[in-house]
């Protein structure tokens, strides 16, 4: 399977995860801790899917700062979170390092 579709997985799964993160309440609510637990499994699953034949900075770099950005969304759009242009340009921050370290050196 192509990398990058696995890797695609790997971070909406992530993504998924994380903002079910705070629906737990503490790992009090039993589905969506069962939610976490899901995508973290999906999601670290295809990561080591994907290390098979990409290397790990790049994998990594793409999975976490591509996971952080859209986890703030997720943020903004389902539990209301503030959204402003600092954060936006965070984003694009992350989104830059992220391009630069795959440019970084030869793969």
């Amino acid at each position: 399977m192509n990398p990058y579709l696995l890797l695609a997985l790997s971070i909406i799964s992530e993504v998924f995860a994380s903002s079910m993160l705070k629906a737990t309440d503490g790992f009090k609510r039993l589905m969506p801790t069962l939610g976490v637990a899901f995508g973290y499994g999906i999601a670290f699953y295809a990561l080591s899917l994907t290390l098979k034949t990409m290397p790990i900075g790049t994998a990594y770099a793409i999975w976490a700062g591509v996971g952080t950005a859209l986890t703030a969304v997720a943020g903004a759009v389902f539990y209301k979170e503030s959204f402003n242009s600092k954060k936006v340009m965070g984003i694009f921050l992350v989104i830059g390092g992220v391009i630069l370290l795959n440019f970084g050196g030869a793969h």
